[in-house]
């Protein structure tokens, strides 16, 4: 396959013993999900290209933020393959139900920058709803650090969605 100049090795072959995090198991082509359950199932594979089968023995940690009893409904995700990820359920709720992590959560973004929120700046982290989630939180962070002038992060270097809540909220 396309620059298959080197033999490397793959998630699972690194986990062996330990642990693999699979991020957005939902958008898993519905032709991949049996030979990934193949995988969690009898612990072996293949590498991409190789002909020998190779075993492992990795704890496997999925995220999504899809509804996957909706996408076995329609005919996107396998119902085997849900059960054998279904384990031990873990649900995080989205920051706009958190609202006391978002401050928190800003400054983590900001402290290897040293920078701060201004009171004002805060007030409008706490009013967003963050349809992004903790994605969206880190990339306005991201931004407003680019912008600041000083140590101080100010409502002008803010994301424009957010001022223009704040807009919204000022007009009514």
């Amino acid at each position: 396959f396309t620059g298959a100049d080197a033999q490397r090795k793959g998630q699972f072959e690194v986990a062996d013993g330990g642990s693999v995090f699979l991020d957005e198991i939902g958008e898993l082509p519905l032709p991949v999900q049996p030979k990934f359950l193949h995988v969690l199932e009898a612990g072996v594979f293949r590498r991409v290209g190789g002909c020998r089968e190779l075993k492992t023995d990795a704890r496997v940690i999925a995220a999504t933020n899809r509804d996957l009893a909706d996408e076995i409904r329609k005919g996107r995700f396998r119902e085997d393959l849900f059960y054998r990820l279904n384990v031990f359920p873990l649900s995080i709720p989205p920051l706009r139900e958190r609202p006391d992590d978002i401050l928190p959560l800003a400054d983590h973004f900001l402290r290897s920058r040293k920078l701060r929120l201004s009171p004002a700046a805060e007030r409008l982290l706490r009013s967003y709803l963050w349809p992004g989630n903790v994605r969206e939180l880190r990339n306005a962070m991201e931004r407003a650090a680019i912008l600041a002038n000083g140590s101080l992060i100010l409502p002008g270097d803010l994301p424009p969605q957010l001022l223009a809540r704040r807009a919204t909220h000022l007009a009514r």
